[in-house]
């Protein structure tokens, strides 16, 4: 990746989907964009952090980097995808008790574009709770891809069987195009 190529934050969360995220990282890149993957520390168990550094060049990060190591390069836009209950709630209030959460923070605040793409069963999804963090999060210029637009939440208990249909490529449609490469 040259110094001019721009660089997308994949945030991956610990969801069904999440062993899958390489798909959206050959997406991100057929359309030029360099890919950061940060893990949420429990999404470490559902992805191959090698087959992700390898596909990225990058390696994978789920904590802070110490002193003196090499920084991530600057980030352009951020996808959090797939994004779960725990985390949409976190940061719509503003918790930054990972090392993912304390950059998606930071970054809404410094106004990169962030989408989510969340991967929720319908339970969690009439939540009042998560209702106002999805109209929190929207009302800071963050869309929140749920439903029709995004990821119809599945009844509880039946994820496996939307795992193939995870619409990867809505959470890349939805960064605009000013922050494209």
């Amino acid at each position: 990746m040259s110094a001019e190529t721009k660089t997308v934050y994949i945030v991956v969360c610990a969801a069904g989907p999440a062993g899958d995220v390489g798909k959206l990282i050959d997406m991100a890149h057929e359309r030029g964009w360099g890919v950061q993957v940060i893990s949420t520390p429990s999404a470490l168990a559902f992805i191959d952090t090698e087959a992700l550094e390898k596909q990225t060049g990058r390696p994978v990060r789920s904590e802070h980097r110490a002193p003196g190591s090499p920084r991530s390069p600057k980030a352009d836009a951020i996808i959090i995808a797939p994004a779960t209950f725990n985390t949409i709630n976190k940061l719509a209030n503003g918790i930054a008790d990972t090392y993912a959460l304390d950059v998606v923070n930071e970054a809404i605040g410094l106004g990169i574009p962030v989408v989510i793409l969340p991967f929720t069963n319908a339970a969690y999804s009439r939540r009042t709770p998560f209702q106002n963090s999805i109209t929190a999060l929207r009302a800071e210029g963050v869309p929140v891809l749920i439903g029709p637009e995004g990821f119809e939440p599945h009844e509880a208990g039946s994820g496996a069987g939307k795992l193939q249909e995870f619409p990867w490529r809505r959470a890349l449609d939805a960064l605009p195009a000013s922050s494209a490469p």
